[in-house]
């Protein structure tokens, strides 16, 4: 689920923290930086590991501020593909169900994805699996706060870095735009359509 990922970056210390340790300071600017940010191509950044290696500090003409390259190790949250996690269910919709961990909310679990049979309840806004038996076919409804299992099957990286409007877009609708500006830039496919999968409450002995 975490993995530590090397990078390298350089880093403005100003004037007023000169007083202070590099390292603290440094330490400090990075997790300003990185911190609860996703890295394309990288994940979710968590929080400063180390720094391995601080380079020279140089100060440029007209910026009285340190610039020093810094090598260091960060925690990131980056699933491997086929890893098995518990979240809790989020909400419902027709493109599936949304899950959350806590601090990362942009997971979801499209309906094919689901066990089958399943139908979606629009009255109750929740998907059902249709659960075959001897006596007949039990409902089981993935209710919203529910405990749910479930194995990362894909993951989507968008480049959500500002970029400038061509003069095509400039006359686009606003609607466009908007769509954009939501999109994730990082989310993860899940699966739960194999046994031991799903509702922790399914598979648990009452």
């Amino acid at each position: 689920m975490f993995v530590l990922v090397e990078m390298t970056d350089t880093v403005r210390i100003p004037p007023w923290q000169f007083e202070r340790k590099l390292n603290e300071s440094i330490a400090e600017e990075l997790n300003k930086k990185l911190a609860n940010k996703v890295v394309y191509n990288v994940g979710l950044c968590i929080c400063l590991y180390d720094i391995t290696k601080l380079e020279d500090s140089y100060i440029f003409p007209g910026d009285g501020a340190s610039h020093t390259k810094v090598h260091f190790r960060y925690v990131v949250f980056h699933p491997f593909l086929d890893e098995i996690l518990i979240g809790q269910i989020k909400s419902c919709s027709q493109d599936g169900v949304h899950v959350s961990i806590g601090f990362f909310d942009d997971i979801v679990i499209p309906p094919e994805s689901l066990q089958q049979p399943a139908k979606f309840d629009e009255a109750e806004q929740v998907w059902v699996w249709e659960y075959e038996t001897e006596e007949g076919a039990h409902d089981l409804y993935m209710d919203i706060g529910e405990e749910i299992r479930f194995r990362v099957v894909d993951e989507t990286f968008v480049d959500t870095s500002p970029t400038g409007p061509s003069s095509a877009e400039v006359s686009t609708s606003n609607a466009t735009e908007e769509v954009q500006k939501k999109e994730a830039p990082y989310t993860l496919v899940g699966s739960i359509s194999e046994p031991g999968l799903g509702l922790l409450s399914w598979w648990t002995n009452s």
